[in-house]
């Protein structure tokens, strides 16, 4: 009997470490074992490019375990969203409020702040601020994203939202259906959370998207691509480093 026999350990797993568990999750795109918090989930996540290497990401997650529980102890509290609350839509406040009508979001006017106003069952109106988020974040990705993909010269792909985990982005570039055959049009979605990021932070994620029409990759001509739509990308990215946490704690109350 092999005493090193160990286990296997399958895509999906959870293993604890130093109390915790840690989800093991294969990811064919990844270049190497990581381990990150997933933002939206709270969860830790032990990445390997392929099964064979998950035993790797395992141990990997295991040595890290003190770096686990500072992050976890470093994550954000779950911020309900709640009436009087005031929050911030794309860098500016905004004013949530329950009264009577259809949950909608009301432009500052006259000196006042934003505000979006949900009216029903009180105990659904985070759902509803969430609801009226989601449709502003999309009218305004939609729209940095044809600005951007216009300067470009490429076609305009379909934009959705939706609650992603782990990327304020994804883009599929078009695809051909066949020889002869009209060209699929290509796809982009963006997390719906972007609207509560300043402007320029959630329109570099629309240009740093739509770049990938042009470069699926994060080479050099990629990043040169993004410069050209936005300029110096770095603070937006360092901005969504140092406050991404914050804006996926929103709505956990």
């Amino acid at each position: 009997m092999n005493l090193f026999f160990r286990q296997r350990l399958a895509d999906g797993d959870r293993i604890e470490v130093a109390g915790v568990p840690v989800r093991l999750r294969v990811n064919s795109r990844a270049r190497r074992v990581s381990l990150r918090l997933d933002l939206a989930s709270g969860e830790m996540v032990a990445t390997a490019p392929n099964l064979r290497q998950l035993s790797a990401a395992a141990d990997f997650a295991q040595q890290r375990a003190e770096w686990i529980r500072h992050q976890l102890a470093a994550r954000p509290q779950p911020l309900g969203l709640v009436p009087g609350q005031a929050i911030e839509v794309l860098g500016r406040p905004c004013l949530l409020a329950h009264r009577p009508g259809r949950a909608a979001f009301h432009p500052a006017a006259g000196g006042e702040p934003a505000r979006i106003g949900v009216g029903g069952d009180p105990a659904r109106f985070s759902n509803g601020v969430i609801r009226v988020l989601k449709a502003e974040a999309l009218g305004f990705l939609s729209e940095r994203t044809e600005v951007h993909v216009a300067a470009i010269g490429k076609p305009l792909p379909t934009v959705s939202v939706a609650d992603a985990r782990s990327r304020w982005g994804s883009c599929r570039p078009p695809r051909s259906r066949g020889f002869g055959a009209e060209c699929e049009v290509g796809r982009i979605r963006y997390s719906w959370r972007l609207i509560l990021a300043p402007y320029a932070v959630a329109d570099y994620v629309a240009a740093h998207e739509v770049a990938h029409l042009v470069e699926a990759n994060h080479s050099p001509r990629f990043w040169a691509v993004v410069k050209d739509l936005v300029g110096d990308h770095r603070p937006h990215r360092e901005w969504l480093r140092e406050h991404g946490a914050r804006l996926h704690a929103f709505g956990g109350g």
